[in-house]
């Protein structure tokens, strides 16, 4: 297992729609559990392949103890959407923005696991909003397409120091 540079915008890969997984084999599951820990070293809570250069339909997904912990989804697809949610998303490819993306409250997607073998997942909330945002990813569309509105999170304001 192996922590992957993660690919930054404007690198025009992140553009690209990624190609379906046909192997599943040992360099698909180094694939996978390198992209597991490339998004916890980053502190992410979802990474797609395209995000570190390779072009296939994989994505890693963990929001917490809450959502089951680390899910790994092989050529999914979105097959339904239900109701709607608005907030804030950011993403490690954009680091330094956020932006405000209208999303599906609840998402179910079909695709596979790490050995060909077929899964439908049915998420809501953070987790269904992180599970469209991954997906977006391998159709070459980025959050800030999406966003109402874009703003700059990397400027944190000054904190006073108490002074003894």
């Amino acid at each position: 297992m192996a922590i992957r540079l993660i690919v930054k915008d404007p690198d025009p890969v992140l553009r690209e729609k990624a190609k379906p997984v046909t192997k599943f084999n040992a360099n698909l599951h180094k694939l996978l559990d390198d992209m597991a820990d490339t998004m916890y070293d980053a502190e992410g809570v979802g990474l797609a392949a395209p995000q570190i250069g390779i072009q296939k339909r994989v994505i890693v997904v963990d929001t917490g103890e809450e959502s089951g912990g680390l899910i790994e989804m092989v050529n999914p697809e979105i097959i339904e959407r239900e109701g709607e949610q608005f907030g804030p998303e950011g993403c490690l490819s954009i680091p330094g923005l956020n932006g405000d993306v209208r999303r599906a409250m609840r998402v179910k997607l079909r695709g596979q696991d790490r050995f060909g073998e077929p899964m439908v997942i049915e998420a809501t909330e953070f987790q269904a909003r992180a599970f469209q945002h991954e997906v977006d990813h391998l159709n070459g569309v980025l959050f800030t397409d999406l966003a109402e509105k874009v703003y700059d999170v990397s400027q944190t304001p000054p904190t006073r120091e108490r002074e003894a």
